[in-house]
């Protein structure tokens, strides 16, 4: 079997045993902060197994695509060097939410693997772990499923903490937890390893296929497990271990998907596929490239971008060592899709993202290893001994992705060698911050549970009657509240719209018989809609009937500028290109805020044609209209969908703007509330554009009156430089534009004029030179110049006085202190100017540097100041004595 027809053949299994299919999620989690990449199955359901979140279905199967290659999760280094480790791979799983338990999980387990109508593999081949306490599991295991009790292993708590076992699962430190019972394949006596449980166990012969997770404990924070009232399922089979085993090879990288990557990598290179690990590494780094890039994912250096770019680089590197030269990897983009297009669409509709984002981080991976070498040679020209320092060699890795293998080269032709133990240290280091970085504490018994469900009127207007359904205090259930009380309340029906899709949460009143609650945010727990906030007076009860009142103000502020954001996207697509994708946004009252792919700034003309399009669009004045679609009907509809995005089975599909060609100007999914015409949003108005991360850029509007008060301070600022320059509005540009032109002219007289004073002040510093150790060496101390005058004076010192040390130390009236060293290259052996700088720069509280003829630096005028130019010399000549 195919792994594609492995793939189909489990979801269809699935689905006859009463499973819904559920597409795989983005690589990008969805509103999940302690992710992050997909890792797993069972991320995209967690809101279900916590209870936050209830689906039409109780039983769902998935094959999902998965990312660990960074944080804890990190093995970045042993891919394509053993036959499992993987940056992307998929993870077929099956999920029960307080369905079936562990008799059913287990059987259809059993079935899909050995029944002959599936995957008939040999049951003599295959062993089972379960958690040592786990009698139940072992049972059906034993006496259920007939499996003889010496194929059966307990596994205890092998990790040095109680319920810390390879066979027990815990989603964090606290929260839903259970045991697990494993499915191991032995791949035969000719294959190194043991059993699990055995020393041998991290051998090949018995490779784990699959794992069942039974959620059946709520772990609070003294450790205690409390039995869960609806125990849930949640599984995992890696498709490449599978496809391994069905196709009969012993490597993941032998498999059908990933034997066509790397053939094509190797025509692509030109080389003869030799088995060479660093094709395995290309076929990969191809397969998880292309997928977070066409999930959003851009690079950078930091975050998720971060682990893209160094994967990257590391394809990068690999293809240069099998003999690449120019741009290679973007190339692999299309075999990946012949292999795996059909089951994920999203790269064939993003492909050329895909390979145009790749190609550009070749192009400037190139330009960094050559910085990287520049670098590199500054570092040996000022190397004291023959040890290249761990720590040069890890900022040239990490820094700029330069190969330690390639440094090492570099070292041995000059008979040279590297600190590899001070390398490793600074490895070792980054590891732990990558493992601090993807620990998150959370207690998930702290996140309020809400079990009720709440009906949104808040489409229709901004009052409503409801009753409470429950009230919060301190995360506890409560019956009332009191005046002073913080607190959170649970309404059936209310029109306070919930924080989502980047719109701020509803504030207003909840009045009651008895009492005020003031609400100061809105959020979502679940399928219920819960207002935070305050009891201004009397009191609140659960059962109580309420009047929610939204501030009406604020709505409708909010609803114009949620209305322009579409716009805005739309326009930006229009006006930028259709690659342009939302990374975020932040609507509210006062501001919208828009994050969004692109390389480029948007000039200024662009910002206008923007802001020209999405005016017109205004002044239509056109019906804003709604629909609840099916998600295919929405997508055939060309409706927006955002990548990370969790959509249901039904969507509301916004529709605004004029059409052509039976589209509207914009179409997206959008749950938030908008304003009935477009004519509504009164003015749109462009405050800021500007940069936030490599690749993504941030714009920042407002609309109605906040956009004419913009507009009326910009046109008093023109009146007030308008009068302040004696000129009529319309030839203020003109007079400007002179005024600014003048002043560079007279710049460039002052500079002519202290070149001038440098030269003939030159000549009066050189007189001041003294002998220390035979050295002609020069310390002045300079009043009032600036740095660029200061570095003209050296240049005309240097002229005169070429042969020997020139230190100028110059102030510049506003407390601060200019530093300029230069060395000539016969003394550089004796003392560097660098470290001259350092020496000064160190005592003084400020920083500096540079090259060991020539360096720079400044420093705050500190107390010790005349101490420390006074004690230049003896430090000068115990240098040039050493």
């Amino acid at each position: 079997m195919t792994s594609n027809e492995i793939r189909e053949a489990f979801l269809r299994y699935f689905e006859t045993q009463g499973h819904t299919r559920v597409a795989s999620s983005s690589l990008i989690p969805a509103n999940d902060p302690t992710l992050l990449f997909t890792n797993a199955g069972m991320n995209q359901f967690k809101d279900c197994f916590l209870g936050l979140d209830k689906r039409h279905y109780v039983r769902a199967t998935s094959s999902q695509k998965c990312v660990r290659a960074g944080g804890k999760h990190n093995d970045l280094d042993n891919v394509g060097y053993t036959a499992r480790h993987h940056t992307f791979f998929e993870m077929l799983g099956n999920f029960s939410f307080g369905d079936y338990f562990k008799q059913d999980a287990i059987r259809f387990a059993w079935e899909f693997l050995t029944s002959a109508e599936w995957l008939a593999l040999p049951t003599d081949r295959l062993y089972v772990t379960v958690y040592a306490t786990d009698d139940e599991a072992f049972d059906i295991w034993n006496k259920d499923i007939g499996l003889s009790a010496d194929r059966i292993i307990r596994i205890g708590d092998n990790k040095g903490a109680p319920y810390a076992s390879d066979n027990f699962w815990a989603m964090g430190d606290t929260g839903p937890c259970g045991p697990c019972t494993e499915i191991f394949y032995d791949h035969g006596a000719d294959i190194a390893g043991g059993l699990p449980g055995t020393p041998e166990e991290d051998g090949d012969r018995f490779i784990e296929i699959w794992n069942n997770v039974f959620m059946q404990f709520n772990r609070t924070a003294d450790g205690v497990l409390h039995p869960l009232p609806a125990p849930s399922v949640d599984t995992g089979m890696g498709l490449e271990r599978i496809s391994a085993v069905m196709q009969h090879v012993h490597s993941n990288y032998e498999i059908d998907l990933f034997q066509h990557l790397i053939k094509s990598a190797a025509q692509i290179i030109g080389i003869e596929n030799q088995n060479q690990p660093s094709l395995r590494v290309l076929a990969d780094h191809a397969r998880s490239c292309s997928f977070l890039i066409a999930d959003g994912v851009i690079p950078s250096n930091e975050g998720r971008g971060y682990v893209l770019r160094r994967i990257i680089r590391r394809a990068v590197r690999h293809g240069n060592k099998l003999g690449a030269t120019g741009s290679f990897f973007h190339k692999m983009v299309q075999p990946l899709i012949d292999v795996m297009g059909e089951a994920y669409p999203e790269l064939v509709n993003r492909r050329e993202v895909v390979e145009a984002t790749l190609l550009k981080e070749e192009e400037q991976f190139a330009r960094t290893l050559e910085q990287g070498l520049r670098l590199l040679e500054t570092e040996l020209a000022q190397l004291q001994g023959n040890t290249i320092a761990g720590s040069m060699v890890f900022k040239l890795y990490d820094t700029y992705g330069f190969p330690v293998d390639l440094t090492a080269d570099i070292a041995r032709e000059r008979n040279l060698q590297i600190d590899e133990a001070g390398f490793e240290a600074e490895m070792a280091q980054q590891r732990q911050r990558a493992r601090d970085a993807g620990k998150f504490n959370i207690d998930y018994n702290s996140i309020v549970k809400v079990d009720q469900e709440s009906v949104f009127h808040g489409y229709a207007g901004t009052d409503a009657q409801g009753n409470i359904i429950a009230l919060y205090k301190d995360g506890q259930a409560v019956d009332s509240l009191s005046e002073g009380d913080e607190g959170l309340i649970v309404l059936d029906q209310t029109p306070f719209y919930a924080e989502s899709g980047g719109q701020v949460g509803d504030t207003g009143l909840l009045t009651g018989e008895n009492g005020i609650f003031e609400v100061q945010d809105t959020k979502k727990s679940g399928s219920a809609i819960v207002h935070q906030g305050l009891v201004t007076m009397g009191s609140v009860s659960v059962s109580q009937a309420v009047q929610a009142t939204v501030k009406a103000d604020m709505r409708a502020a909010t609803a114009r500028n949620h209305s322009a954001t579409h716009l805005l996207h739309a326009a930006l697509r229009q006006v930028l290109g259709t690659h342009v994708s939302q990374k975020g946004s932040l609507v509210s009252a006062s501001v919208l805020r828009f994050d969004f792919a692109n390389d480029q700034p948007v000039s200024f003309a662009q910002l206008q044609e923007i802001e020209r399009l999405v005016n017109a669009e205004v002044i239509a004045n056109t019906p804003v209209s709604t629909e609840e679609l099916d998600i295919e009907s929405a997508k055939n509809k060309g409706a927006m969908m955002l990548f990370g995005e969790k959509y249901g089975d039904k969507v509301r599909v916004l529709s605004m703007g004029s059409q052509k060609d039976d589209r509207h100007f914009s179409i997206e999914l959008c749950g938030g509330i908008h304003v009935n015409r477009t004519g509504d949003i009164g003015l749109f108005k462009i405050i800021s554009e500007g940069g936030i991360a490599a690749g993504i850029r941030r714009i920042e509007a407002v609309t109605g009156t906040a956009a004419l008060a913009v507009v009326q301070q910009a046109d008093q600022q023109l009146a007030q430089i308008s009068s302040l320059i004696k000129a009529q509005r319309d030839q203020v540009f003109s007079r400007v534009e002179a005024m600014a032109e003048n002043s560079r002219l007279l710049e460039k007289q002052i500079e002519r004029l202290n070149q001038k004073l440098a030269s003939s002040q030159s000549a009066e510093l050189v007189e001041q030179a003294q002998e220390i150790a035979g050295i002609k060496t020069l310390i002045a101390e300079l009043d009032n110049m600036d740095g660029k005058t200061l570095r003209n004076l050296l240049d005309s010192v240097k002229s005169r006085l070429s042969d020997g040390v020139i230190v100028l130390a110059a102030t510049d009236g506003a407390g601060k202190v200019s530093l300029l060293a230069s060395v000539a290259k016969e003394y550089t052996a004796k003392v560097k100017a660098g470290d001259i700088i350092k020496h000064l720069t160190e005592q003084l509280g400020g920083k500096g540097g540079g090259k060991p003829d020539l360096a720079q630096g400044g420093a705050p005028i500190a107390p010790n100041y005349a101490d420390v130019m006074g004690s230049l010399p003896d430090w000068l000549a115990t240098q040039y004595t050493r």
